[in-house]
């Protein structure tokens, strides 16, 4: 029998197999692209952005890496969003979530990302809150923005009537999301912080906010913040303050006499608000740092 094959046969016609790529050498090279980019954390930011895109936990995208697992077939998704993310869009606004203390926030665009920073002034509004021997305390986030501040105080001191204010139409769609999935017994209203829940003067116990403090001409260096928080919750005025002297007024008008007013702020503004609110007549006027020893909160006592 011959063995030269029959030309007649028919012929196959294969694609070339494409080798599969490890998970830890796609891990790897959007590491160094964030890297190039700048970002501050590329590898932490490229696990986030891995486990939200191929739709695994942390640590099951770890344990993966480790065991040599190939990545997905399809990293359409997973490109693209490494190429946002070194394009300095926010880490948050890609995932969708931002964490703060116990929480999971939804955020976005048009909507003030909260800092681990802030969860001390959280921490901060939580401990006065709990020393009110009342049954239902009550508590006021002005300015709310996702909602952090209110929600943390909803859901750790959940026997507290916490009532937070936002007047930016982007931000209160967010917070209202949030509210609704995280605290839905906490109240959430669309005013301005100057003009806020006159039903409640002097009656409440704790008063916290995150207000705008950034001076007018101090630009933020950070392209996530300059590029994509919303101006509204950034600058306040050519000081910075003119929002906390809001605050203070409001403050006295609804906090109860001993109530607590909490003001997160910039590390240099400590004194000046200290003064500030010394003037206005506020008590027992204090700054705090957060964990970097900045300082980052100032709280002061309605007299």
């Amino acid at each position: 029998m011959s063995a030269v094959s029959d030309s007649r046969a028919p012929r196959t016609s294969e694609a070339p197999c494409e080798t599969p790529v490890r998970l830890s050498i796609l891990l790897g090279a959007a590491t160094r692209t964030l890297v190039d980019a700048g970002v501050p954390s590329p590898d932490v930011d490229a696990e986030l952005l891995a486990a939200h895109a191929f739709g695994l936990s942390r640590g099951a995208l770890a344990a993966a890496s480790v065991r040599g697992d190939d990545a997905p077939a399809d990293t359409a998704a997973f490109d693209e969003l490494v190429a946002r993310r070194a394009a300095r869009e926010p880490l948050q606004h890609l995932t969708g979530l931002a964490p703060f203390r116990h929480l999971e926030l939804r955020v976005g665009r048009g909507v003030f990302v909260p800092r681990p920073e802030t969860e001390m002034v959280a921490q901060l509004a939580i401990d006065a809150l709990r020393a009110v021997p009342d049954a239902e305390p009550i508590a006021v986030d002005l300015g709310t923005g996702s909602g952090a501040l209110a929600l943390a105080m909803a859901t750790e001191v959940p026997h507290a009537r916490v009532h937070a204010a936002e007047n930016a139409v982007d931000a209160f769609i967010w917070a209202k999301e949030n509210f609704a999935r995280l605290a839905p017994h906490a109240r959430l209203a669309f005013i301005d912080l100057a003009s806020a829940f006159p039903e409640l003067d002097g009656q409440v116990a704790v008063l916290v906010s995150n207000p705008p403090y950034v001076p007018d001409a101090a630009v933020p260096r950070d392209p996530e913040v300059r590029l994509w928080d919303p101006p509204s919750a950034l600058y306040g005025g050519e000081d910075g303050l003119d929002v906390v002297r809001t605050l203070s007024e409001v403050g006295m008008r609804l906090l109860r006499p001993g109530g607590t007013l909490v003001i997160e702020h910039g590390e240099w503004q400590g004194a000046p608000i200290r003064e500030l609110l010394d003037q206005a007549g506020w008590r027992a006027s204090a700054t705090h740092p957060d964990l970097t020893m900045r300082d980052r909160a100032t709280t002061a006592i309605r007299p």
